[in-house]
């Protein structure tokens, strides 16, 4: 197998990125990356781990090559330190010293190449009295008052898988802090590091909410406001087969479309709870598929709820290209899209060490045999 740098179409293309292996937000950031044209590199343990998907459909680790090294041995340590002397940004998902610990910390890792990025990704963050304990996505949401307000039980909280905390307020805002740095470079010629927290990105994400509670406009309990369902006119409906339609018309011009199409009383709408009984009635006199046709393309804020199964093949979906089929498999496609320089996928997941030769020689690594030979490094 042979491995070559710079085939990226995105705009990143010539972007060189190191990937410590890690679980969640760490390689999704580096997906990212990858999807827009960066190379690459993924390190993982001999034997490896993997993002906790099966290794064939792991799509967290998509685009990018995947070595093993076995960074208990120093040997492989200055391995990796080979690779960030020609990288742009190194990206770690440990918690706060461990790759001080394993002598790749950032101080070692900048000495030895100044223009690095070095991006760091966690939970609590690299400070704070919680700084090393173990979380989750729904522990990092809970405290930066998002999770609260989630949901519209009055009694009870709801939450998403791990969009919102490891996704939104994870890799995304590692993502934008590496892109910034890698601005920054071209007029200091000088990297930095990121210190990219889940709890800092999503109190980000609430800014909405703080400005409507700073605001007057909004209470914490939750299932009254505007957002969470406390209107009839923001809220999800059931349909005779047991599915649901999301209706949003905030607006009072796609609130008189709502009306209009559900043939519904404007007098009605005066009385909240009335209305909101109109509409339940009425969605739930015909399918989800029925409705869908007949608000397809309207201004009236509809649209069905659709599990993922179903929302590859929905016509808008479809249209736009938003999931693709790379080796055989259905995925997210790239986003954003750009006009010039189009992203695309590469290669699709690989199992640990599955391109240790062929990538380390890419990269510049000399006498990768040897290194395979003593264990430092695995081919799998």
């Amino acid at each position: 197998m042979t491995y070559e740098l710079g085939q990226g179409t995105g705009p990143l293309r010539g972007i060189k990125v190191v990937e410590l292996a890690g679980i969640g937000p760490g390689p999704h950031a580096a997906t990212i990356l990858a999807d827009l044209g960066a190379d690459v590199i993924r390190i993982e343990r001999p034997g490896g781990g993997g993002t906790g998907a099966p290794r064939a459909t792991d799509f967290l680790t998509r685009g990018r090559p995947n070595i093993a090294l076995d960074l208990k041995n120093p040997d492989a340590v200055k391995v990796v330190l080979d690779l960030v002397e020609g990288a742009d940004v190194l990206l770690e998902g440990m918690r706060p010293g461990v790759t001080e610990r394993m002598g790749l910390g950032p101080d070692v890792c900048l000495e030895r190449n100044p223009g690095l990025v070095y991006g760091r990704m966690t939970g609590w963050g690299q400070t704070g009295p919680w700084a090393h304990a173990a979380g989750h996505d729904m522990n990092y949401i809970a405290i930066t008052g998002t999770l609260h307000a989630t949901g519209q039980d009055a009694e009870k909280p709801s939450f998403a898988q791990n969009q919102v905390g490891d996704f939104g307020g994870g890799s995304t805002y590692l993502v934008i802090g590496v892109l910034a740095a890698l601005v920054e470079r071209q007029k200091s010629g000088l990297g930095q590091v990121i210190d990219a927290a889940i709890v800092d990105g999503t109190a980000h994400l609430n800014m909405m909410w703080a400005a409507m509670l700073a605001g007057g406009i909004a209470t914490e309990t939750r299932g009254v406001n505007m957002l969470d369902g406390g209107l009839p006119n923001y809220s999800i409906y059931a349909t005779s087969d047991g599915k649901h339609m999301s209706v949003g018309p905030l607006e009072p011009q796609f609130y008189a479309e709502l009306l209009r199409i559900l043939e519904i009383d404007p007098v009605t709408a005066l009385d909240a709870d009335a209305v909101r009984a109109e509409i339940t009635r009425t969605f739930a006199s015909r399918t989800q598929a029925e409705w869908s046709e007949v608000f397809a393309g309207t201004d009236a804020c509809v649209a069905p709820i659709l599990p993922l199964s179903e929302a590859v093949t929905h016509p808008h979906m479809a249209a736009r290209g938003v999931f693709v089929e790379h080796n055989g498999l259905v995925q997210p496609a790239p986003a954003p899209r750009f006009s010039r320089t189009e992203a695309m996928l590469s290669t699709g997941p690989t199992e640990a060490g599955a391109d240790t030769k062929a990538a380390l020689e890419a990269w510049g690594v000399v006498d990768v045999d040897a290194l395979i030979a003593s264990g430092v490094a695995a081919q799998a």
